[in-house]
């Protein structure tokens, strides 16, 4: 049996004045944990997934909360193996999540716009009707799971969501609740939305990991897509495969 490894996902949008610097530093410090995974620093924060022992991710966690930019950093954790990921990866990019726009469009937390697991679970059990779920993540990531009855855009990269907004214009004036993974693309897809005139944009915060670790059978539907070995983490069982084979076209995760 191979020994225990966590993941940590998690994001911070935070000013790193000098973002290719704090790279360099914050590559060396992963390679001394033994970490490995993907993690982007920008000047806008830094986006990272690493998986490692316990006790490095355990120190990983400490250091990074001792930072003043990252006191209030939240981590998601899930289990997973040596091999969730092949090698360790730290760049510095333009942009933590990528939408290439000529405008850069920056989150703004005065926006307010952010539900809880349970308040996102009270809107649809109340209010299922009145409200617009959009799936902000890529095509083949909704493929795999969704929430039940989310609009879920044919789109390959997050950067191609805005174009696809067109489509959409009839949801301005409609409630409409967005959600991704771990958060982080709706923070910037919420301040592209209300920037392009949508009136009511709300946020699953923590994104569906925070949400299924609460609420696994509650308007979900299939597993929940990742970005490491894994591919997916299992919901449940009797949710059933709401993919399909890209050449069988039989049903799969």
């Amino acid at each position: 049996m191979s020994d225990p490894y966590t993941v940590l996902l998690y994001y911070k949008y935070v000013r790193i004045d000098d973002p290719a610097g704090f790279t360099a530093e914050h590559k060396a410090f992963c390679e001394r944990l033994n970490l490995k995974g993907r993690i982007i620093i920008a000047a806008e924060g830094i986006n990272g997934t690493v998986a490692g022992s316990p006790c490095a991710v355990a120190e990983y966690e400490h250091a990074m909360r001792e930072n003043p930019l990252f006191a209030d950093i939240e981590f998601k954790r899930s289990e997973g193996s040596p091999d969730t990921f092949p090698k360790l990866s730290v760049k510095c990019r333009k942009e933590i999540v990528s939408l290439h726009l000529a405008q850069d469009v920056h989150p703004d937390t005065a926006l307010n716009n952010h539900l809880s697991p349970e308040q996102w679970k009270t809107m649809l059990d109340e209010k299922k009707n009145e409200v617009v779920l959009f799936d902000v993540r890529n095509r083949y990531e909704s493929d795999v799971g969704k929430f039940q009855g989310a609009i879920a855009p044919a789109i390959e990269n997050f950067r191609e969501l805005p174009a696809a907004l067109a489509e959409y214009e009839d949801l301005k004036e409609k409630t409409v609740l967005m959600y991704c993974t771990g958060g982080i693309r709706c923070e910037k897809a919420s301040a592209l939305f209300q920037r392009e005139g949508f009136k009511n944009v709300f946020q699953l915060h923590g994104g569906i990991v925070s949400y299924l670790e609460k609420f696994p059978k509650a308007h979900w539907e299939g597993d929940c897509f990742v970005f490491d070995q894994r591919m997916l983490t299992p919901i449940q069982e009797e949710t059933g495969k709401t993919g399909a084979c890209a050449y069988s076209g039989k049903p799969t995760s």
